[in-house]
């Protein structure tokens, strides 16, 4: 029997889980990448316990297939060293089931793109458009040919064109008020066992352990979009380099980087939730769908979440009349399920990635501040709530993961 065909646009983590998923629920996947290969440099990411539990309902091991780092203790600091809040991972694992952990980034993808048929992979391959999105959806690429689906997933990332299309009255993005620089430096001989991030006065430092001895390192600060020096290197130095230990010995190897390695983003989010996280057969995940900053660690893993979820909602991929006016769906009738399907999908992840984002901009804003008596207010508060409080905060973000049905 003729499967249905789902095109995939972009090969993030957020598509490519979606198109594992879909995959191995019997579709047929096209994920189409502009990029001309996969990544072979980049951040790292961390994967909390609802990400984790996400995929392994699509059987995809993450430290298996990436390897990780489980630190010993994760929490915030102050620019002096002092810890504001420390949870011990051994409490999370007892708590959640399992740890957070943290993967590099280009592994993991790689990892996720190795998990599907080699002719499922498109790179160089930028998708244009989306014609008849609400009957028979033909994708229209830079390279061609045009590709008949019968669902496309728009995983085209935080300035999706695919947005921007099919709900052009909406706000788009919305600027934080912060920059962020991501890079990774080997420094095995450290011996860092913490994952932490230190609070300043509108600026941040986050140290993150990798499996193999590397170490995910972010830093932000406050300053117009658009700001940027000729050295990264040094900027951070400037910025950073006054701060605790081990944060000074981390940015001698930042030093040793080529510059091209730092990699600088300004910061945004979604300035409003999208009225639907579907429109005709398109349906959006990640950030296209709900672009958050980056303060809670859950933009990645809601864009896993989007995905397992989407293929759980949706038919089987196997069809008796091979296309979209006669779905099969799991019950065997021929009533064409996958509109159904794509409501129920935002009726699930709507409102749950829209607290999220609205919670992580929040985040943002107490470890941006930067008045010195609101900065001790913050460092107060932080300081004189209990552990197992603070640990019961996360509950609903990491717990929050539940598979339909």
């Amino acid at each position: 029997m003729p499967k249905r065909h789902a095109v995939v646009a972009g090969a993030g983590i957020g598509g490519l889980t979606a198109a594992i998923a879909l995959h191995r629920r019997g579709w047929r996947v096209t994920v189409c990448e502009r990029a001309p290969e996969l990544p072979g440099t980049g951040a790292g990411i961390g994967l909390a316990p609802n990400a984790l539990r996400a995929l392994d309902a699509i059987g995809v091991d993450a430290a298996r297939a990436a390897g990780s780092a489980v630190p010993t203790v994760m929490g915030v600091r102050r620019s002096d060293g002092r810890w504001l809040t420390r949870t011990r991972t051994a409490d999370m694992a007892a708590r959640y089931g399992m740890p957070p952990i943290a993967v590099p980034r280009p592994a993991f993808t790689a990892a996720l793109a190795g998990a599907l048929p080699p002719e499922s992979l498109r790179y160089g391959t930028a998708v244009t458009a989306v014609e008849d999105a609400a009957d028979r959806p033909t994708v229209r690429t830079a390279v061609g040919p045009d590709l008949p689906a019968d669902l496309v997933v728009a995983a085209d990332g935080i300035h999706s064109p695919l947005r921007r299309a099919h709900f052009p009255a909406h706000p788009g993005l919305h600027y934080i008020g912060e920059t962020a620089w991501r890079t990774i430096v080997d420094a095995p001989d450290l011996r860092i066992p913490a994952m932490s991030e230190t609070w300043g006065r509108g600026e941040r430092f986050g140290v993150t352990p990798l499996s193999d001895g590397r170490f995910y390192l972010y830093a932000t600060a406050v300053v117009p979009a658009g700001t940027r020096s000729s050295d990264p290197r040094a900027e951070l130095r400037h910025r950073f380099g006054s701060w605790h230990h081990p944060i000074p010995a981390l940015l001698d190897r930042v030093g040793r980087l080529d510059p091209g390695q730092v990699l600088q983003n300004d910061l945004y989010d979604l300035a409003s939730p999208l009225p639907s996280l579907h429109h005709g057969r398109i349906a959006w995940i990640g950030d296209a769908a709900h672009a958050m900053a980056p303060n809670l660690g859950q933009g990645g893993c809601q864009a896993i979440e989007d995905a397992v979820i989407l293929a759980r909602l949706l038919p089987a991929g196997n069809s008796r009349d091979g296309g979209n006016s006669g779905d099969s769906g799991d019950s065997g009738d021929s009533t064409d399920s996958v509109p159904a399907a794509l409501a129920a999908y935002t009726a699930a992840r709507r409102d749950r990635t829209d607290a999220v984002r609205i919670r992580a901009r929040r985040v943002g804003r107490l470890g941006a501040l930067r008045n010195p008596f609101a900065v001790a207010a913050r460092d107060l508060a932080l300081r004189t709530t209990p552990a197992r409080l603070a640990l019961r905060g996360m509950d609903d973000l990491f717990n929050g993961f539940r598979l339909p049905g």
